[in-house]
């Protein structure tokens, strides 16, 4: 391979090595544009971050859920090792966020009064809007907090549903407060009106599960804002409507205070042919990936940006995901693979 095959890489950073050497990271998040590979991504970087941290989980919340085909092993709401390590744990959290917010207001050998009573407190808070999906984010973020894992990868569902994933904890905070208000106001009454009819329900019970919800929800919006604690790395590809969706992502993220400084540019052509040098679509597409790769040089100076390279072959298996996890923390290996 001729060096002039090559995309300009020199100038850049091509590297997640900022992010796998800082040891304070306990929450990372991965997005973008469907369709970029960010699974592949977040796959390769749990991969890397487990030679370095005592324990990582990868989680998807995206409802396609990709990491049990990504590493041809089949993943549940429950963290499960990854064959072929000791410290790498997968599950995939089921996106049905009803049942998560039903379980927020029931508990076992409920009567009928204590139910009719949860129905009550559950149509007010319904009656903000977003606040099923945002109390199902709370349930799923407040077990995985739980589980002490070291360093938790997020691979996010397309940027709306991920914008509203990492604004959640600020959305509760205000509604639940809002809650508390009411009950504060209201409660007192409330619990004479059930007694007055032989009820044995107490408005207090209740408000008390979202009190220790808050707890959660109060720290975790500390965590998301913490730059020490949490990034987020977007993932792209250099066409227009990636690039377009990544800086809408980086401007929703800064506006709502959530560290990004990575990005990561997927499916490149590193030479001007796979396997035949007079392909013109495939120098074509270079080209024009070149174009776009500037512009992000000039738009994302500050950022790190790790260029990836599109392979003939499908990545998939932990066999083919080790390997490709070389290119995030080492740009020379995407020369010494391509030569």
């Amino acid at each position: 391979m001729d060096s002039n095959d090559l995309v300009d890489f020199e100038q850049l950073q091509p590297s997640l090595q900022n992010i796998i050497s800082q040891d304070s990271l306990k929450w990372i998040f991965i997005g973008g544009k469907g369709g970029v590979g960010k699974t592949t991504c977040s796959c390769s970087l749990a991969i890397q971050l487990a030679k370095v941290r005592e324990s990582v989980l990868i989680l998807s919340t995206d409802p396609a859920h990709n990491l049990s085909d990504a590493f041809g092993q089949r993943f549940t709401k429950a963290p499960t090792k990854v064959e072929g390590f000791n410290n790498l744990f997968a599950m995939e959290v089921d996106t049905d966020v009803n049942s998560e917010y039903d379980n927020l207001f029931e508990s076992n050998n409920e009567s009928e009064t204590i139910q009719m009573g949860n129905s009550f407190i559950k149509s007010i808070l319904t009656a903000i809007p977003g606040i099923e999906e945002s109390m199902s984010y709370a349930q799923v973020m407040k077990l995985v907090e739980s589980m002490d894992f070291s360093a938790i990868i997020f691979d996010t569902a397309p940027t709306g549903h991920t914008l509203r994933l990492l604004t959640f904890p600020s959305m509760m905070e205000k509604a639940i407060e809002k809650i508390l208000q009411i009950k504060d106001r209201l409660g007192p009454y409330l619990n004479q009106v059930f007694l007055f009819f032989g009820a044995d329900f107490n408005v207090d019970d209740t408000i008390q599960k979202l009190e220790e919800l808050l707890a959660t929800v109060q720290s975790l919006n500390l965590q998301f804002k913490n730059p020490d604690k949490s990034t987020f790395i977007c993932v792209c590809i250099a066409e227009f409507l990636s690039l377009y969706e990544t800086e809408r992502l980086i401007q929703e993220l800064t506006k709502n205070k959530i560290d990004t400084h990575n990005i990561v540019v997927n499916q490149l052509y590193i030479t001007k042919d796979f396997s035949n040098r007079n392909c013109k679509k495939c120098s074509s597409r270079q080209e024009l990936q070149r174009t776009y790769l500037e512009q992000i040089n000039d738009l994302y100076l500050d950022f790190h940006i790790t260029k990836l390279p599109l392979l003939e072959n499908e990545v998939r298996g932990v066999k083919d995901i080790t390997e490709f996890s070389k290119y995030l923390i080492d740009s020379s290996y995407i020369y010494h693979k391509t030569e």
